[in-house]
């Protein structure tokens, strides 16, 4: 009976001190975290997998380097105020960098300021802002991509007929930028036809509901080019709605795993993909060469490619789109 009530003290004594050292362990992982380079990354949103691939880039390098990555954006695209609060909480915590990809252009323009005012290094990825405060740019060429995305919507409709562009966010840079590249690009077609513009809010079911628009009003449509990853869904599904798949040719923007879906399935004819693992990289990146007093370049572009299904599966594009 002894044995056994020493072995049960044994048990617990052994217990509380895994427990203690654990904590112990914690609360020193805690403190040297906190001895790093605090850099808040701050997304447009969190739902689509484009940010979830930024955030690994992000998160890669601050390990790399030594940051402490804080992730933090509003859920939605749309939420300007919520960004705009969410940085500035963490300007009055005192984070040391900012990796900002704006929801809006010019809302931002005044947070951004304020960080300036407690020299706060910031960077902008992915979506810029209307000011020269940002030390860096950090994004695919938004207009050179969409000029892309108009030759080769071109090419699959033989070059002739109606087209709609169905940007995200009015206001938003990289909307702005795609929209007003695609319509640049598609006026080298004197053939093709505008029919609309509209806005898919970067919404999967606003961005259904304007394709069924958008076909109702004109049903000899040709073609669509969708601007970003939500867009290009609601494409999807509202040529699904109104029976369409195959008679309209689709270019999309990014590479979701359900956009690469719908192009192997042939509902989705070519996609114009970024490298947002390397946005988020090189944002963390930039914001400890700022950090560290070097000079740092005022624009990086992270390149694109326009991905087919006859080129998918070539050994660059498998690698960057994870496949």
């Amino acid at each position: 009976m002894r044995v056994r009530q020493l072995s049960v003290l044994l048990i617990i004594v052994i217990f509380l001190s895994c427990g203690q050292k654990t904590e112990t362990d914690q609360q020193a992982a805690t403190d040297q975290q906190a001895d790093l380079p605090q850099i808040l990354v701050s997304p447009k949103g969190l739902v689509h997998s484009f940010w979830v691939t930024v955030k690994s880039g992000a998160d890669s390098a601050g390990k790399e380097l030594g940051a402490n990555v804080i992730w933090k954006g509003p859920t939605l695209e749309t939420d300007i105020s919520g960004q705009i609060a969410i940085i500035e909480d963490y300007i009055n915590k005192g984070v040391d960098a900012i990796v900002l990809a704006a929801c809006d252009a010019t809302a931002l323009v005044n947070t951004v300021k304020k960080a300036a005012e407690k020299n706060i290094p910031v960077i902008t990825i992915d979506s810029g802002l209307d000011s020269d405060i940002p030390l860096s740019f950090i994004a695919t060429d938004n207009i050179a991509a969409a000029m892309k995305a108009a030759d080769a919507l071109a090419e699959l409709i033989d070059k002739n007929g109606k087209v709609a562009c169905i940007p995200f966010i009015p206001g938003a840079a990289t909307s702005n930028m795609r929209e007003s590249g695609f319509l640049t690009g598609i006026k080298n077609y004197p053939d093709i036809q505008v029919a609309a513009v509209q806005y898919s809010q970067s919404e999967v079911a606003m961005g259904m509901a304007v394709t069924e628009d958008i076909l109702t009003a004109h049903p000899d449509l040709k073609g669509i080019f969708a601007a970003n990853e939500a867009g290009t869904i609601g494409v999807v599904q509202g040529l699904k709605s109104k029976n369409k798949v195959g008679q309209v040719k689709v270019v999309g923007f990014d590479a979701a795993p359900n956009e690469i879906q719908a192009l192997n399935e042939k509902i989705v004819d070519a996609l114009i993909v970024q490298d947002p693992f390397k946005m988020g990289y090189l944002g963390v990146k930039t914001a400890m060469q700022a950090l560290k007093g070097e000079t740092v370049a005022k624009r990086i572009d992270t390149g694109v490619h326009v991905i087919t299904r006859d080129n998918i599966n070539s050994p660059e594009l498998k690698k960057l789109l994870g496949l």
